[in-house]
């Protein structure tokens, strides 16, 4: 038998939303007769633009013929797309970037699971508290989180986001080597000021510390105070790389695109030339086909669409938000991001809200415990379902309540 890698062989449990996957399963299995409702994973409904399909279909058939067939694309994504993501999401916002500081991947999932590579076996990271399990995850994999005790990793600093501070992290207590922001967050669906996130660029800066930013929520912000990218703070391109996706942007979950900023200004030069080189190795670029479509989003039609999908879905967001309250829930989130995450009733465990709700009202979300300890006792519902079943969704919870 082959050597194997020992932390990924230990990694406790499952992958959250497989456990949750897997609770619907059983219970649909016991009760074939109840159609669940799920608000659980993140998973768009509304259809891709159409814009997006038709420059899809023409790129797929331009590689049916002589002229137009393409092999091997640049690794780090075609100069058309690059200037799209920049010219829509960068320049609008006052921020420079050069084209060779913007990546194209096949998800933002894909970048965060990859940055920690670009970081030594012994570095230490701080993450926020509860937050997305891929962050955690990866580090884990490679030994870097240290050893799994009482839900907690021996070498990672929690920074708790909880009601009594306004799910905002506090800065690391002890040295770190990186820390991991998603804002808008998932899963409690709170987004950071200007001031409240350059609090933390500066932080970074003061001490030389490497900010992984996960933007992937930015089409979502409502609010004025609050920023679309890191990059929007002084200093941020000299401590921060910041991901983006087009799977909330654009209804891409099952497409797959996404895009990476490394300035040239970290530690100079030396992570961009490693992300480069990474990138080489690792991949192959995403296909010509799904790179049209991406840049596609950006044309008036594609815009109007995509802003017609992300009210739908906001709009899903205050329905629940306002139910739950009705009902009597103390709920978070879900007016700068699709996510609403609310305290379990009771004081009981999310994981035993899955199971009542399940029971009573045939309906399933996410246990808060599954994204960190700081998550024990909240519970997070998504709004990317259908207006229909998100409005029956909510009926049953409060009938059941």
């Amino acid at each position: 038998m082959p050597a194997l890698n020992p932390y990924l062989a230990s990694m406790p449990a499952g992958y959250l939303f497989r456990e949750v996957a897997k609770r619907i399963d059983d219970y649909q299995r016991n009760h074939p007769e109840d159609k669940v409702i799920s608000l659980g994973i993140g998973d768009v409904t509304r259809p891709l633009s159409a814009a997006v399909t038709r420059a899809m279909a023409s790129a797929a058939l331009e590689m049916g013929t002589k002229e137009g067939f393409r092999g091997y694309g640049p690794e780090g994504g075609y100069p058309f797309l690059i200037k799209a993501i920049y010219k829509n999401l960068y320049e609008p916002r006052g921020v420079t970037l050069s084209s060779d500081e913007i990546f194209v991947s096949d998800g933002a999932k894909s970048d965060t699971a990859a940055l920690q590579q670009l970081l030594s076996s012994e570095a230490r990271i701080a993450v926020t508290d509860p937050v997305y399990p891929v962050y955690i995850d990866s580090n884990a994999m490679t030994g870097r989180a240290g050893e799994y005790r009482n839900g907690l990793w021996s070498q990672v600093e929690y920074l708790p986001c909880t009601a009594e501070n306004g799910f905002v992290p506090p800065l690391p207590q002890h040295y770190v080597d990186a820390i991991y922001l998603c804002f808008p967050n998932n899963p409690t669906g709170v987004a950071l000021t200007l001031p409240e996130l350059q609090r933390y660029v500066d932080w970074a800066v003061q001490n030389g510390v490497l900010i992984f930013y996960d933007a992937a929520y930015s089409a979502f912000i409502t609010s004025s105070t609050v920023p679309h990218t890191i990059y929007e703070c002084r200093g941020a391109k000299s401590c921060a790389i910041e991901c983006g996706s087009f799977s909330k942007l654009a209804g891409f979950t099952g497409v797959r695109c996404g895009y990476c900023v490394v300035p040239r200004e970290l530690y100079g030069g030396t992570l961009h030339r490693m992300w480069s080189r990474m990138q080489s190795a690792h991949r192959n670029g995403v296909s010509y086909p799904v790179q049209r479509a991406a840049e596609a989003v950006f044309t008036p039609q594609g815009m109007r669409d995509c802003r017609e999908n992300i009210d739908y879905y906001m709009n899903n967001a205050r329905v629940i938000r306002n139910a739950l309250r009705g009902a009597g829930l103390e709920v978070f989130g879900g007016v700068d991001a699709p996510y609403v995450w609310l305290k379990t009733p009771g004081g009981i465990s999310g994981w035993q809200f899955l199971d009542f709700l399940l029971e009573h009202a045939q309906v399933a979300g996410t246990p808060g415990e599954g994204f960190g300890p700081s998550g024990a006792g909240y519970f997070r519902l998504t709004a990317f379902g259908t207006a229909e079943h998100t409005q029956e969704a909510v009926t049953r919870i409060c009938r059941a309540l």
